[in-house]
């Protein structure tokens, strides 16, 4: 037996948090079931919600070719409504798969199935969390606010869409990639093609790492009947995923090229290299893809972030030449 020390694990860590997150270590106690309930000890799922708002946020400001004062507060209000909006959507869905989650070793730890919090208590923290990140929609354009509105259906149905279909992750894309269409709106004050193809481009990326994610849990979901893509391709996922990541860089270079073809060349090239830099990170992922590991697969579904953060640097640049 080792004699090393180890440290206790934080009283109601949910098991894929991330280790020493500062919910388990610094939020305050009472707050830490809800906390847990908005994912925020999980921040990807954050970050997965936030990228495609600014990308099209920094596109549309290709687009027209201004950058104003006001684009910095929308990009601010998309963060935090990023946020609050994966905390309540997160929140929603743990109330409604609470009797799946209490059959899964990777979910049963939730605040819902390990009995800390109640599921009355959940659908109040989640109204609050939508009040206030319906507040922040209301300082955008008109237009964006009814998109803002609109995006609750696919948000509502996305929990129950594993029960009915073997594709669970095409609605998950379509609510994860809504801020894709609203970023653009806040700064156009309407919809045009490249912030369509852009998220278009987000739906088929989320299939690429949400099947990765999925991965994780096919045997629980086999004998409890969830469905997923990960179970649906079984061992031809790297096929598939390939698809997807081919289909993911030529959709958002398509949206790259409608939205800088009025700049210079300068910043067309240097835009249009994020999604092929984007995609040379899918395909790194693909090299270290290992469906039996969960480690592996958390690791790489974790590594997205980055991902996301490749081509949005690379529009941030062609933006501010």
């Amino acid at each position: 037996m080792s004699d090393t020390p180890t440290t206790p694990e934080p009283k109601g860590q949910v098991s894929d948090a991330v280790r020493g997150n500062w919910v388990d270590h610094l939020a305050p106690h009472a707050t830490r079931p809800y906390l847990r309930l908005s994912r925020a000890d999980r921040p990807i799922g954050t970050w997965l919600l936030l990228l495609p708002c600014w990308m099209s946020l920094l596109l549309a400001m290709l687009y027209d070719g201004q950058a104003r004062l006001e684009d910095l507060w929308i990009a601010i209000g998309c963060a935090a409504g990023a946020w609050l909006m994966r905390g309540a959507g997160c929140t929603w869905n743990d109330i409604t798969d609470r009797d799946f989650d209490a059959q899964v070793e990777r979910t049963r730890s939730r605040p819902i199935p390990s009995g800390q919090v109640t599921a009355r208590q959940a659908a109040l923290w989640m109204g609050i969390q939508a009040l206030i990140s319906f507040a922040i929609l209301l300082t955008f354009h008109p237009n964006a606010i009814l998109l803002g509105v609109v995006s609750l259906a696919p948000v509502a149905v996305y929990p129950f869409a594993k029960r009915f279909t073997w594709w669970p992750q095409v609605f998950l894309g379509i609510a994860f990639n809504w801020g894709a269409l609203l970023a653009w709106t806040a700064h156009t004050g309407s919809l045009q093609w490249p912030a369509v193809v852009l998220y278009l481009a987000g739906i088929a990326w989320t299939l690429f790492y949400d099947t990765i994610y999925a991965h994780q849990d096919t045997e629980d979901d086999a004998l409890i009947g969830v469905k997923s893509t990960a179970r649906l391709f079984a061992e031809k996922t790297p096929q598939w995923l390939q698809a997807f990541l081919i289909l993911t860089v030529t959709l958002m270079a398509i949206a790259t090229f409608l939205a800088t073809r009025d700049r210079s060349p300068l910043s067309m090239v240097i835009a249009l290299a994020g999604p092929w830099a984007m995609g040379w990170h899918m395909q790194w992922q693909m090299r270290r893809l290992n469906t039996e590991d969960n480690d592996v697969l958390l690791h790489l579904f974790r590594s997205n972030r980055d991902t996301g953060l490749i081509p949005l640097l690379f529009f941030a640049v062609a933006c501010f030449l």
